[in-house]
């Protein structure tokens, strides 16, 4: 029988006024009792169906909330069995148990391995990338699994979270970091399924302490040298297309991410716009990008070595997409020293230092959210004609060094 029971409005109430009854059915009005809920005591109710089908029915207050659970049907459970029931159920709901719980507990408590392959599979169908659910589960294999994996997800305790942190909370501080935040989802829904009341990782930060973490930066190049990077990266030949890729990435100042995925149906080479769909975007807004004329040129030269038929913009030979590595390979045998993302830092220092753009086209160039609220909510309009012009100042400046100063 379902825990909670619905009654209907109609059924017959017999539960008397004034001092709680107490043993107040017997085993002969049991049998023959009308269509209603009879009250007994404790809570505990006999519930009859116009069908003359009989059950029992306790209802609680657990932890300040009126619950109705199903204590079996009286064929199987006689009279007496659901006075015990109900009397232990009762006894522990008033020391702030719920016997709700411990019933859900008695059916089978997942390993904390168990839990987090439950919490895995309803998180991930909201990530954007399947490299992140593998990260996020790889993280905690290979640092809390040795330890709490095979653990009923009920009893890890803090003492268990510290010793797992311990050792990594000051040596690898955004490690620790990403694993106390994993541990702590899935204890959240252990909380949520009734598993257990509290979190465990609640209580560590205050016992390992701060970690004085100092924020590194993406490697970025200055933007004087990024032309130069772009004319060095031109001369290789093993990877024409990662090569391609990297020079469009640097002239839309757009996420490595968005350029990988890039499809031909978002590009319009007519109007020179590229429109990055909202399920591809940080910020999960669709985001129009102005593409500059060698920008223009760089898509028709990946469409020959795309061949025909291929949905992605920047593909490798079989049609399929480059490899998430390929850019950083790109650069590193070039001896380029930053990283794909470094170079949207490189267009907001030029920006900057170089140009006259005011600072909310740069940011809405770079699909940064504006973050003061009263702000966004009056921000109407995507300053797209504006962003053109300065992105065909960044193209001049990477061409020969000189940067516009339009606004």
């Amino acid at each position: 029988m379902n825990d909670v029971t619905h009654t209907p409005a109609t059924a017959r109430r017999t539960k008397p006024k004034g001092r709680h009854p107490h043993k107040r059915l017997s085993a002969a009005f049991v049998r023959s009792a009308p269509p209603g809920r009879h009250c007994d005591g404790n809570g505990l109710y006999l519930y009859v169906q116009p069908s003359g089908a009989r059950s029992w029915v306790q209802r609680l207050v657990i932890r300040g909330r009126r619950r109705d659970f199903g204590l079996g049907s009286v064929a199987l459970v006689s009279l007496a069995e659901a006075r015990e029931k109900a009397r232990a159920n009762r006894k522990l709901a008033r020391e702030g148990g719920d016997p709700l719980a411990e019933r859900r507990r008695a059916r089978g408590i997942p390993s904390f391995a168990e839990a987090t392959g439950r919490v895995l599979k309803q998180k991930q169908a909201g990530w954007r990338s399947k490299q992140h659910g593998k990260d996020w589960l790889s993280t905690l294999k290979r640092y809390a699994f040795p330890r709490i994996g095979q653990i009923a997800v009920s009893e890890v305790a803090t003492a268990d979270v510290l010793e797992i942190l311990t050792p990594i909370w000051h040596t690898k501080g955004s490690t620790a970091q990403s694993v106390h935040q994993r541990m702590r989802s899935v204890f959240e829904w252990a909380v949520a399924m009734e598993y257990r009341t509290d979190n465990p990782c609640d209580r560590v930060r205050s016992v390992l302490g701060p970690q004085n973490r100092v924020v590194k930066h993406m490697k970025a190049l200055p933007h004087r040298e990024v032309g130069s990077a772009i004319r060095k990266a031109r001369t290789t030949d093993e990877m024409p297309v990662a090569r391609l890729a990297f020079e469009f990435l640097v002239l839309t100042a757009a996420r490595w991410g968005e350029v990988r995925w890039a499809e031909w149906s978002e590009i319009d080479m007519a109007e020179a716009v590229w429109t990055v769909p909202a399920t591809r975007m940080k910020a999960k807004r669709e985001h129009r990008v102005p593409l500059c004329r060698r920008a223009v040129d760089i898509l028709g030269e990946a469409r020959t070595l795309g061949g025909e038929g291929s949905w992605l913009v920047f593909t490798r030979l079989n049609g399929k997409p480059l490899i998430e590595k390929r850019l950083r390979q790109l650069l590193q045998r070039h001896r380029i020293a930053a990283v794909p993302h470094g170079f949207r830092s490189s267009f907001r220092d030029w920006a900057a230092e170089e140009t006259d753009h005011p600072r909310e086209v740069v940011e809405a160039a770079l699909a940064h959210v504006v973050q003061n609220k009263v702000e966004a909510a009056y921000r109407r309009t995507d300053l797209f004609e504006r962003r053109r012009r300065l992105m065909d100042d960044w193209a001049a400046y990477l061409a020969n060094g000189s940067a516009g100063t339009t606004t």
